[in-house]
C-alpha cells in the first residue's frame, strides 16, 4: 500500500517515501499522506525546511502505481487521479518552507514530477530522470509538461516525454536541474537544508514567495501573500481592526 512518513530532525522535517517493494511508486494513500503532512508542516512555525527522501537505493520514485489508475474511467482518471495528484504536488511546491529532494535512485514519471515540485534537488551519480508515460499510453499528468518546462529547456523535456530518453545526473547538473551530485544524496540534502539554521525564517519565506511570483508558480497568490504580509504590519491595519472591534469609524494614520 505504501506510506509517506513525516520524521522530525530538530527544526527540519523529512518526508520519506516508503514503498520499496514497488520502487517507491506513489499510491492514493501516499498522496493523501503527502497532502496531510504538507498541511502540518506549513502550520509549524518551528520547522525551517523539508527534505524529501525515499526508502532503499533502488529508486527514489518510479512514478504512479499503475494498478491504482489502470481501471479508472476516463472521467475519473482525469478528475480523481490526475487533477487530485496535481493539486497535491502544487501543495508541496507552494509550501512556505524550503524543500530539498534527495534523489537516491531513478526518478521517473510522477517521481520526477515530485522532485520538480521541490525547491532544489540533489542526485546520486547513478540515478537518472525520465518521463516514460508515452510508453504505457498516457501523458505526464502531475506537471511533467508544465512545471518542468520552467526548470528545463524545451528540447530536453521533449527528449524525455516524446522519445523516452533518460537524463543522467551529470547532464541534469549541467542544466541546473539539480544543485549537486553526491554519493550520499540524503546527507548532502540535509547539509544544504541545515544551512537554514543560520537564515532568517521570515526572510527565507518571503524570498521564496518573491521567486515563485517571478517564476509563475501560483503568481497571483504569491503577490497577494506578499501584499497582505506588508499591510498586516501597518498601523492602518491595526487601527482598522481596533475600530471594527470598538464599532467606531476608523481614523487611519496612513502608516
Amino acid at each position: 500500500m505504501g506510506v509517506i512518513h513525516l520524521i522530525r530532525h530538530g527544526r527540519l522535517a523529512e518526508l520519506r517515501l516508503d514503498n520499496p517493494a514497488k520502487l517507491n511508486c506513489l499510491t492514493p494513500a501516499m498522496l493523501s499522506d503527502l497532502a496531510r503532512h504538507c498541511d502540518e508542516i506549513d502550520g509549524d512555525a518551528g520547522c525551517l525546511g523539508v527534505v524529501v527522501t525515499a526508502e532503499g537505493e533502488r529508486a527514489f520514485c518510479t512514478g504512479a502505481d499503475i494498478t491504482a489508475w489502470a481501471d479508472l474511467s476516463p472521467a475519473d482518471f482525469a478528475r480523481q487521479w490526475v487533477r487530485g495528484g496535481h493539486r497535491i504536488f502544487d501543495r508541496l511546491a507552494r509550501l512556505s518552507k524550503p524543500t530539498v529532494a534527495a534523489l537516491t535512485g531513478p526518478a521517473f514519471g510522477g517521481g520526477l514530477e515530485l522532485a520538480a515540485a521541490c525547491d532544489i534537488r540533489v542526485m546520486v551519480p547513478a540515478a537518472s530522470l525520465a518521463l516514460p508515460e508515452a510508453g504505457v499510453g498516457i501523458v505526464p499528468g502531475w506537471s511533467g509538461t508544465q512545471r518542468l518546462m520552467r526548470l528545463l529547456p524545451e528540447p530536453v523535456v521533449k527528449e524525455m516525454a516524446l522519445f523516452g530518453r533518460r537524463l543522467s545526473a551529470e547532464r541534469a547538473l549541467a542544466l541546473g536541474f539539480v544543485a549537486e551530485v553526491a554519493g550520499d544524496a540524503r546527507g548532502a540534502a540535509f547539509a544544504i537544508a541545515g544551512r537554514l539554521e543560520a537564515m532568517s525564517p521570515r526572510a527565507v519565506e518571503v524570498a521564496k514567495y518573491m521567486i515563485h511570483a517571478a517564476a509563475g508558480e501560483d503568481g497571483a497568490a504569491m503577490v497577494e501573500a506578499l501584499g497582505s504580509g506588508m499591510i498586516g504590519a501597518s498601523a492602518d491595519k491595526a487601527e482598522g481592526v481596533a475600530a471594527f472591534r470598538a464599532k467606531r469609524k476608523p481614523e487611519f494614520p496612513g502608516e
